[in-house]
């Protein structure tokens, strides 16, 4: 099946709609469990799914978590599936989150654990490495990577 960009939509929903895809991309041979993360229920906790023809393809979410005592929103769980990578799928995602972060006026700062594989990626979104990799147990090589958005942008 081709994929069609002009079908995919970009939806917010709840946690539960979300763990299954973490699950299957990000946490594949562990238990169910380690996609579910510490405040995917908070009230502020905001989660978005990339849907193409009925299926849930992608998926992102964003917390409000301090970034070195600043106001800040963090950029978790996200995934696309792999076989429909590099079809701007994650762009999309990430325009999503950053939109729902200019809503908030006291936010002018995104930050991420990155898997260091998506390096690339994250840097063409405008987004800068702030750290050297380190290892999450379970999950491997990552990077903090940080997006600042002139107070213009808000």
């Amino acid at each position: 099946m081709e994929f069609v960009p002009g079908e995919l939509r970009i939806e917010v929903c709840r946690a539960s709609d979300v763990i299954d895809l973490r699950h299957e991309v990000l946490r594949a041979g562990l238990p169910r469990e380690t996609a579910i993360f510490a405040g995917d229920d908070d009230a502020s906790t905001r989660h978005f799914l990339a849907r193409w023809k009925g299926r849930n393809v992608g998926c992102a979410t964003l917390q409000f978590n301090a970034w070195q005592e600043q106001p800040a929103g963090q950029r978790r769980g996200m995934a696309v599936v792999q076989s429909l990578r590099r079809h701007g799928i994650g762009t999309r995602l990430l325009r999503a989150v950053d939109e729902s972060v200019r809503g908030n006026s006291s936010t002018c700062l995104l930050w991420c654990n990155a898997r260091t594989s998506a390096i690339p990626f994250y840097a063409s979104q405008g987004w800068q490495t702030t750290c050297a990799p380190f290892d999450i147990p379970d999950a491997g090589p990552h990077v903090k990577m940080i997006r600042r958005y002139p107070t213009s942008e808000i």
